[in-house]
This record gives C-alpha cells, sequence and structure tokens, in this order.
C-alpha cells in the first residue's frame, strides 16, 4: 500500500519525539505540516524562513535520519516555508529564490529543495538584510552620566544590579534575558538600564546596543505604516545585538505594536541578542498586554527596584556630592536622607535645591537652613506614600515596635497590624503584591491578597474596626 505525506510524516514525527526534550518538540516539529509526497521527495510546511533556518541548523541530521528510515536511501525533504504578509502592505513582495528567477508573492509558500543525501543547503537569500544597513553607525542613545559607577547598590536594588553587571559581561549568553526591571517612578530603572548598555559598549565595542522608549518604538511603528515601509523598521530592530526598552508597559492596548514587538523579541531572543526591558510593574500586572508577549518577559529574570533603605540613600547623596566636589557636614545629609524616603529622584532634587539656595542667596548649608527647604520641598511635593512609612503609622497608631510586623508571631494585635499595613500598601502604593509582601515579613502575594480580603470583611462587619481603617487612613495621608 502506498503511503502518503501525512502518514510518513506521522511516523517521522514518532521517531523525532523519542529523540529530543518534548519543549522542543512542541515548539519546533508539531506547527509542520505535511504538504505532499512525490518520487520519494516529502514536502513540509514550516511557519517562517526562520523556523526552516533553526531546523536546518539544529535537527538536520535527526531530519535525514528519519527521512531515510521512512522513505529508504533515496529519500529527500523539500521545506514550504510561509511568509507573513502584513495588512499594512503595498501588495505582494517579491522573493528570489536559488532555482530561478521566479517571483513568488511573499504570502504564498515558498518551496526550498533541500538534498538530504548529500546533507548540503543551497543558500537562499536572507529578505531580513538591507543591502548597506551594517554599515550605518547607530547612536545608542545612552546617557554617559548614567554608569555602573554612579548606581549606588543597596539591599533595595542588589539583585537587578547584580544581573545586569552579569548581562554586561556575557550579553544574551546567561540566564537573564530578557531582563525585566520594574519598580514604582524614581528609583533607577532607567539608570540601570543605561548603565548595563554603556557596560556592554565598553566590554564588547563591536556590539550594536540601543536604548528606546516605548512610545518611542510606538511612534517609529506608526512613521513606517504610514510610509510603507515596515519591513525596513523591523530589520533594523532585527540586527540590534544589545535592545533596551523604556516603560515597555506603554505597549498596553497597542495591538498592532506588541505583534511587530512580539516578533522583533523572538527574532533577537532566538539569536541570543540581549532584551533589556523596564516596567512600572511585573508582568503579572501588567493589563493589556497579550498573554504570548507576558509569558516571554517571564523567560529570563524580573527583578525589582525598592525604596532604599536609609543608609543607601545616605550613600546615593554623599556619591553625588562627591562627584560635583561639594562638602556638606553629615548631619545635613542625614536630616535630608531621613526627610525625603519617596523616591531617589526627589531626594537628589532636595539636594540640588539646597545647594540652589545656598549658592544664590550666598548662605552657608547649615542644618536650619536644610530644615527650612526641606519643610518647604515636602509640602510643595506630591508626595509618595511609601511602605515603609505606613508600616510606621500603623504601628504608632497600635503603640507595638515595627520590629514586630517582620516576626512570625500570630498574636491577634500583631497579625491585624501586619494585615492592615499590607491592606494600606496596597491601596497608597504601586507596589507590586509581591513586593508588598517581601515588606512586611516575607509573605508571598497570596497572604497579602487575603490580607486585603480579610480587612475589607472586617470593614463591612465590625464599626469600630471601621472607625480605626479611617482614622489610619487619614494619618497616612496627612
Amino acid at each position: 500500500m502506498e503511503k502518503n505525506a501525512v502518514e510518513v510524516w506521522g511516523n517521522c514525527l514518532s521517531v523525532i519525539k523519542d529523540n529530543i526534550n518534548y519543549q522542543n518538540f512542541k515548539t519546533w516539529f508539531l506547527p509542520i505540516n505535511a504538504v505532499k509526497l512525490q518520487d520519494h521527495v516529502l514536502t513540509i510546511q514550516v511557519p517562517s524562513q526562520f523556523f526552516y533556518e533553526w531546523l536546518e541548523e539544529h535537527y538536520i541530521g535527526l531530519l535525514k535520519k528519519t527521512i531515510r528510515k521512512e522513505l529508504g536511501a533515496e529519500g529527500r525533504l523539500e521545506y514550504s516555508i510561509i511568509v507573513d504578509n502584513s495588512d499594512a502592505a503595498p501588495g505582494p513582495i517579491t522573493i528570489k529564490v536559488p532555482t530561478g528567477d521566479s517571483k513568488v508573492p511573499l504570502n504564498q509558500p515558498v518551496p526550498m529543495p533541500i538534498d538530504v543525501n548529500r546533507g548540503t543547503t543551497k543558500e537562499i537569500p536572507n529578505p531580513f538584510i538591507i543591502p548597506g544597513l551594517r554599515k550605518i553607525k547607530i547612536h545608542s542613545q545612552l546617557i554617559d552620566s548614567y554608569s555602573f559607577d554612579n548606581f549606588i547598590e543597596g539591599d533595595c536594588n542588589r539583585l537587578a544590579r547584580s544581573a545586569g553587571f552579569a548581562i554586561a559581561g556575557n550579553p544574551g549568553k546567561t540566564a537573564f534575558n530578557p531582563l525585566l526591571i520594574y519598580s514604582v517612578t524614581g528609583l533607577g530603572k532607567t539608570h540601570l538600564s543605561h548603565a548595563i548598555g554603556l557596560q556592554v559598549k565598553n566590554n564588547f565595542p563591536e556590539k550594536t546596543v540601543l536604548y528606546v522608549t516605548t512610545d518611542q518604538f510606538t511612534n517609529q511603528f506608526i512613521d513606517s505604516v504610514r510610509n510603507n515601509n515596515q519591513n525596513d523598521f523591523i530589520h533594523f530592530y532585527q540586527m540590534i545585538d544589545v535592545l533596551i526598552i523604556d516603560d515597555i508597559h506603554n505597549l498596553a492596548g497597542k495591538e498592532k505594536t506588541q505583534d511587530v514587538f512580539f516578533h522583533i523579541f523572538n527574532h533577537l531572543h532566538q539569536k541570543s541578542n540581549q532584551i533589556i526591558l523596564t516596567s512600572d510593574k511585573p508582568p503579572v500586572e501588567m493589563k493589556g498586554i497579550e498573554p504570548r508577549l507576558l509569558s516571554r518577559f517571564k523567560w529570563g529574570l524580573s527583578a525589582d527596584l525598592q525604596i532604599p533603605d536609609l543608609e543607601t540613600r545616605i550613600a546615593i547623596l554623599h556619591n553625588k556630592l562627591y562627584n560635583d566636589g561639594i562638602q556638606i557636614s553629615p548631619e545635613v545629609i542625614e536630616y535630608i536622607a531621613y526627610n525625603i524616603n519617596t523616591n531617589i529622584r526627589e531626594l537628589e532634587g532636595a539636594l540640588i535645591s539646597l545647594l540652589a539656595q545656598s549658592s544664590l542667596n550666598k548662605k552657608t548649608i547649615t542644618l536650619e537652613l536644610a530644615k527650612q527647604m526641606i519643610d518647604k520641598f515636602v509640602k510643595n511635593t506630591s508626595r509618595e506614600v511609601s511602605i515603609d512609612y505606613i508600616q510606621k503609622v500603623v504601628c504608632e497608631f497600635f503603640n507595638i515596635p515595627i520590629e514586630m510586623i517582620y516576626s512570625k508571631t500570630r498574636k491577634r494585635e500583631i497579625v491585624q497590624a501586619r494585615q492592615l499595613s499590607m491592606y494600606f500598601s496596597k491601596k497608597h502604593t504601586k507596589s507590586s503584591l509581591a513586593s508588598i509582601g517581601l515588606h512586611c515579613g516575607n509573605k508571598d502575594h497570596a497572604t497579602v491578597l487575603h490580607a486585603c480580603r480579610t480587612v475589607n470583611n472586617l470593614v463591612e462587619t465590625d464599626k469600630q474596626f471601621r472607625q480605626f481603617v479611617e482614622e489610619l487612613d487619614k494619618r497616612i495621608k496627612l
């Protein structure tokens, strides 16, 4: 009985499945369809040229063996490659097939003959390479002052900084690809991403590094659609060695831009090019982003930057003063660091304001001057409530030591204070559930959700407890 293409390919898949792990089998072989079988030549259809190139690079030996097993020594394999055509493209785009000068519309399968017996592949022109494009010098858009030397390490950022330094030494080859850095505003996401890019350029001058904001990326894509050169836009980003995209959460709701970024991401990741993203929230809390993108954001490492503790804030101020060649008494520095605890941007802004007051009014920088300036600065600044501040207010309200929040005790008043701290942290800060749990005794996000539900239930059923919550809310917002 004569075999058909589906049967032959099904038998091949059975052998292949036994020789590689299931995840690789699922990724690289299940999407393939058998097209036809004619004269000992099996034609299979693959989703893209990149897909075909990956099979040829990693699985050609296995494919040879299975085809010969099914079709004998004369067995051969042909690929039918489908190249996606964008909706916004003006019409079919021509690809030259090596076997002749025939023109094939981009949205039609392109046969690529492979001689399995000889194990050689005819060279296929790569439509993703624009002639002469690599000769163009690409400006990285990195800021030189945002270096690792100026990025003070502390408990609040140690994981992200260490991962960034590892990436700079071996971009694309570590387990941290992609690296997603997330935090509320003003804690150093942009600084750290620039520092990684600058260090890569120092270590590997030949690599192409590019920093771009999500808004810039989106606007460039819109321009490419308007000018009918989407392919050039995609090709440009596919050749970047280290791509840094700031505020990736701003892709929310932009379906076409997400689709283009998805393909760029896949191409870069498969080539082991480094991808670095920043966001104001972790992937699990991003809204309006396609699940297939979110799953890829989780492939590498998601590291958060937290509000720096007092010692780190003091170190940041010392570093800035040292770089500027300015000396200030330690008590003034400590006063600023203690009173500005929301984010690093405000901390440095307060220091700059103090220096300006001293310079313009020709006054010596004293603790009294610092107090006058800080009072005005804090009053005129839309203060971001921190988790530490909330814990301090809650513990003072219940007259318990703040250390008890971090303990494992199950005493009723301590548990209640801990739950209220979690509840108000979720309400008044932009911190992730995981970050809130970490600040409240190293709890997980499920514990934080349970605490919030418990507080809400008590507010609805217990009048006295509701009064506690209302009073605490007022104190926190003062």
